[in-house]
C-alpha cells in the first residue's frame, strides 16, 4: 500500500472541498473495492476521502411514488428495511444476496453504483426501475449513468448523495452467482412499473444493459412464456474462466424467466 493523506469529513460539504482540486484524491464509502486496491498497490491516490462519518449521506424514506436511499446506506439496512420490503421487496432481496454478511454490513450502495462493476447487483436496479441518481450537483436518470466497464457520469469531485427508486407493481431480481465471490455471473432484474416493462442483465457484459426484445415481449404479456424463445447474441459479453460468453447469453434467458415467474407470484 502506497502512503496517502487520510481524511474523514462529517458534512458532504466538508468532503467535497477536500476531494477539489486534487485529481489524485479518492473518496471512499464502504471501500470494499478501494481497500483491496490500495493493497494490492493497483492504485495510488494522493488523499483518501472516507464518506463513512457524514450522516446525511445515510438512510431511507419514502416519498410519494418513490423509495429514496441515502448513498452511504449499507447493503444490510436495504436488506432488511421495512419500506422497501413493503414498497420494492425486489430490491430488498437483491441487497440480501450482495456478498457475505461481513460485505452486506460494510458496502454500501453509493459505493457499488459509483464503482459500477460489470458484476454488481444495485446497477441492475437502477436500470430496470429507471431510477434516479442524485449527487452533489445534479439528478442523472438511470438510461445516462452507466457508461461502459467501471465507467459512469460521474465527473471530478462528484459524489451520489442518494438514488431514487420508482415503486414497482411487479419486480423481480435472479442472478446466477460465482459460488466463490457471490458476484453475479448473470443477473436479470425485471420490472413492471408505471413507466412500462424494463429488463436489465448484470454481470453478462462490460456494463449493466436492457434487452429491449424482451421488454417489449413483457409489455404484451409479462409472463415468461413471452420471452422463452427470445436469444441473445454472445458478441460482445463477457467471457473468462467462470463462464463463456456463449454460457452468459444462455443464462440471461434463464435468469430473465426465472425473474419474471417470482414477480407474478
Amino acid at each position: 500500500m502506497y502512503d496517502f493523506a487520510y481524511h474523514r469529513p462529517k458534512s458532504l460539504a466538508d468532503a467535497v472541498n477536500m476531494l477539489k482540486g486534487k485529481p489524485e484524491a479518492r473518496a471512499m464509502s464502504g471501500g470494499m473495492t478501494l481497500i483491496p486496491t490500495l493493497k494490492q498497490r493497483l492504485a495510488k491516490p494522493s488523499d483518501v476521502v472516507d464518506l463513512a462519518g457524514i450522516k446525511e449521506l445515510a438512510g431511507i424514506k419514502v416519498e410519494g411514488n418513490n423509495v429514496t436511499i441515502g448513498g452511504m446506506t449499507k447493503h444490510a439496512d436495504v436488506a432488511t428495511s421495512a419500506d422497501v420490503k413493503s414498497n420494492i421487496p425486489a430490491l430488498a432481496y437483491l441487497a440480501g444476496h450482495i456478498g457475505d454478511p461481513q460485505v452486506r454490513n460494510r458496502g454500501t450502495m453509493g459505493g457499488s453504483v459509483a464503482n459500477n462493476d460489470p458484476a454488481a447487483d444495485y446497477p441492475a436496479a437502477v436500470v430496470a426501475l429507471n431510477a434516479t441518481v442524485t449527487t452533489n450537483t445534479r439528478k442523472v436518470p438511470a438510461d445516462s449513468f452507466f457508461k461502459g466497464l467501471f465507467e459512469t457520469a460521474l465527473g471530478e469531485g462528484e459524489l451520489i448523495t442518494s438514488i431514487s427508486f420508482p415503486k414497482a407493481e411487479k419486480a423481480a431480481y435472479m442472478k446466477f452467482p460465482n459460488p466463490a465471490s457471490r458476484y453475479a455471473m448473470v443477473g436479470v432484474f425485471v420490472a413492471k412499473t408505471a413507466g412500462g416493462v424494463r429488463v436489465a442483465v448484470t454481470g453478462a457484459g462490460p456494463s449493466v444493459f436492457r434487452v429491449k426484445a424482451m421488454e417489449d415481449a413483457l409489455a404484451k404479456n409479462f409472463s415468461s412464456a413471452a420471452i422463452k424463445d427470445i436469444k441473445i447474441p454472445a458478441d460482445g459479453l463477457n467471457s473468462d474462466i467462470h463462464g463463456s460468453a456463449e454460457y452468459r447469453a444462455h443464462l440471461v434467458g434463464v435468469m430473465a424467466r426465472r425473474a419474471v415467474d417470482a414477480a407474478n407470484k
